[in-house]
């Protein structure tokens, strides 16, 4: 199938490059030296001098967390708490607008560090002091991959083009051993332009875990209850390190190369015990666990780029990438039985899970006449995943013997091509975005323990609309549809079914199909003065939900696995506010009122539908106290979600900061995360044959000291300006 792919994608590859230099550019000025980015597009509002918090343009919201100061001594996932649309839960997981099918990018391109199950880790392990803005993309269009029902987030890291040699070196010292720190550098010297990150960071762990859990008693009427109780402590530490080197022969023309590594070692110890009483009360089963979990992830990316430059709105890039992830877990339990006999067990899992991805993007844009703007191009994304398994197992004393009927390989292979156009003009006051996309997917499936294979390859075509109506100066009208994919995770499809503990078990189902949303929105806009009024109302459909299903397989023992439950919808309002109020006093309000709907007829309810009702939102307060002092508080709430057979509880947190600007170069910083302790997690599972209830608590209340020096000709850190938001 590689060969067959690569083939396909040069030929792609050199028809688009020869379609795009074919073109015979439009008489217009040449581009300004080392330009770096295209103008706005139209319909976008931007202000000249304070970069303004929010900027919106005809398919997307942006946010600028620069005076965000968590942000300054935090994670990125502590800086999208503050962010419009997005809501995230103690563990890191991020959701738009209660839909948790997220796609993450950096400045635009994927990354394996936000891949399934470890997409919370990262968002929790990396700095967010390189990032600039948060740009929130609810309904993507065309030239974007549609991958992630709920949407985007892409996040914008900072960028330097001065000459001669700049940087900044900041460092964060907490409560409970948190530390993190880094150093960016960057020097331009002629047409070469070279740029550094380093950035360390070390992190503290200690959460309680509380389940409660009913299932049918096999001795006979009525249910068994088991609770579950844990406590775990431990470390995660990371290293970041990244290189890149631009070079500019002309004015049109830029090439460039960067190598970006990131490394996360996670060390946690965890104590548990399980009980189980019949329905007569009596005693059924009781065992406690002794774990140590020691993961190790690794991301390695090259990617090389080339960039040609008519005009504004008038260039041809091509992109190429190619990225190895390594993620080793190995989690050996100490099992102490207590009930029906005395006794003990060692289990040892000993998971090496491998990722290769290989990407390939030609993207060329033209003006036209109008005013209109025609943007095509072609992708290759191409993704080998190894999955391995090996368990052992004996008695507490020993000895220990690999386990075959629970070791497992597993190896995925998905490979998409894809084929974009879309067509942006202004008609008066009404500007137009149309696009259309299609997609080859290719998916080979190899259970080599099992020796189960199985394919699945299909073409979809995935198209989107926006419009946006000037009513005035300082009014606006929007309206956008697009069709989103939610394609299941690898390890979703691996039918071997995997013994988890001895009250656990998931297996993968390989007929599952990928989930298919069509998302319709319309908005209103308001800006005047440094005020910024957003409302939004969306409509979400989806077919072919993925969802958890838990079954009880008997015996306290519940198998959770993956069904396509058919079909969904959501409904919402939104509401942003951004502005100044006197007395130097800043204000990022926004909330959300949304209505969820699943179909769960094939999970045993007797309605068939359920519905429920569910509300979010944050809120910042900056005080400008002085010319040098500057605090914040911030607020969050998740209001209850629904689950395909249950819910999550509701959830919020405060925040508090303080910074004091000593000169133009340092600063200092003061940050209170989870001032309440209330960040924790809590959710419910409820058939008429299963319940369950769990609960979280993170402890993650934190106070963290920082500073940051900046030195050389690097632009001054857009933290240090405290000016109002922009109109």
């Amino acid at each position: 199938m590689f060969q067959r792919s690569f083939w396909l994608a040069t030929a792609a590859f050199a028809i688009t490059g020869s379609a795009a230099f074919a073109q015979t550019p439009a008489p217009v000025r040449p581009a300004a030296p080392n330009a770096t980015a295209p103008g706005p597009a139209v319909g976008e509002v931007v202000v000249e001098g304070t970069a303004p918090p929010v900027r919106t343009s005809i398919d997307r919201q942006s946010y600028t967390v620069a005076n965000d100061l968590q942000a300054t001594t935090g994670s990125i996932s502590d800086a999208l708490r503050n962010v419009p649309s997005v809501e995230v839960d103690v563990n890191g997981n991020v959701s738009l607008r209660g839909d948790s099918n997220v796609t993450i990018l950096i400045d635009g391109k994927p990354s394996g560090r936000f891949r399934g199950e470890n997409k919370g880790q990262a968002l929790q392990s990396l700095p967010a002091t390189q990032i600039e803005r948060v740009e929130v993309i609810t309904n993507p269009s065309a030239a974007f991959n549609p991958e992630g029902s709920a949407g985007i987030i892409n996040l914008i890291t900072k960028k330097t083009a001065k000459p001669g040699f700049a940087g900044s070196v900041r460092a964060n010292v907490g409560s409970s051993g948190r530390q993190n720190g880094g150093l960016s550098v960057s020097r331009k010297e002629g047409e070469f332009t070279f740029s550094g990150d380093l950035y360390l960071r070390h992190d503290s762990i200690k959460q309680v875990f509380n389940s409660d859990r009913e299932f049918q008693d096999p001795a006979g009427p009525g249910f068994v209850t088991q609770t579950l109780r844990s406590g775990s402590t431990g470390a995660a530490d990371v290293l970041g390190l990244r290189g890149g080197v631009d070079y500019d022969p002309d004015a049109r023309t830029r090439i460039s190369l960067e190598l970006d590594y990131s490394g996360v070692a996670f060390d946690t110890k965890q104590l548990e015990a399980l009980r189980q009483t019949t329905a007569a009360g009596a005693p059924r089963t009781a065992y406690d666990n002794a774990t140590a979990l020691r993961q190790d992830r690794d991301n390695l990316e090259a990617q090389v780029s080339y960039r040609y430059k008519w005009a504004d709105d008038h260039e041809f890039t091509a992109t190429a990438s190619r990225e190895l992830s390594n993620d080793d877990r190995d989690r050996p339990i100490l099992r102490t039985f207590r009930l029906p006999t005395n006794g003990s067990a060692f289990e040892l899992s000993q998971n090496r899970n491998h990722f290769w991805s290989t990407r390939l993007k030609v993207d060329y844009s033209q003006p036209l006449p109008d005013e209109a703007k025609l943007k095509l191009g072609y992708a290759w994304d191409a993704d080998d995943n190894d999955y391995e398994l090996t368990f052992t197992r004996g008695p507490g004393a020993g000895p220990y013997a690999v386990d075959p009927v629970r070791s497992n390989l597993f190896r995925f292979d998905q490979q998409v091509h894809a084929a974009y156009l879309t067509y942006e003009r202004p008609l008066g006051d009404l500007t137009a975005l149309a696009g259309l996309r299609a997609e080859a997917t290719q998916i080979d499936l190899d259970q080599v323990t099992q020796g189960l294979k199985a394919s699945n390859d299909y073409v979809r075509l995935y198209p989107s609309l926006h419009l946006t109506y000037k009513l005035s100066d300082i009014q606006q009208l929007k309206t956008s549809y697009s069709r989103r994919v939610q394609r299941p995770q690898a390890q979703d499809y691996n039918p071997f079914r995997v013994y988890v503990n001895p009250t656990n078990q998931f297996q993968g189902n390989p007929n599952l199909k990928p989930q298919v949303t069509d998302s319709f929105e319309a908005g209103y806009q308001y800006r005047k003065q440094g005020v910024v009024l957003l409302a939004t109302g969306y409509y979400r459909r989806t077919r072919d939900s993925v969802n958890d299903v838990f079954q009880d397989l008997g015996g306290g023992v519940i198998l959770q696995t993956k069904a396509n439950i058919g079909r969904s919808q959501s409904a919402g309002v939104e509401l942003v506010a951004n502005g100044r109020l006197p007395g130097k006093v800043t204000y990022n309000i926004s909330g959300n009122a949304v209505w969820n709907e699943i179909d769960a007829r094939d999970l045993g309810f007797g309605s068939g539908v359920r519905s429920a009702y569910t509300a979010f939102g944050r809120a910042s307060l900056g005080w400008q106290a002085s010319d040098k002092d500057f605090l914040q508080v911030q607020g969050f709430v998740n209001g209850k979600q629904l689950l395909s057979q249950g819910y999550r509880k509701p959830q919020g947190g405060v925040n508090l900061g303080y910074r004091h600007k000593f000169n133009d170069q340092f600063s200092g910083v003061v940050t209170v995360q989870d001032v309440l302790g209330t960040q924790g997690f809590a959710s419910v599972i409820d058939t008429p044959l299963y319940r369950e209830r769990n609960k979280s608590d993170a402890r993650n209340r934190a106070v963290l000291l920082g500073v940051t020096y900046t030195f050389g000709g690097r632009q001054r850190d857009q933290g240090f300006d405290f000016g109002g938001p922009g109109g």
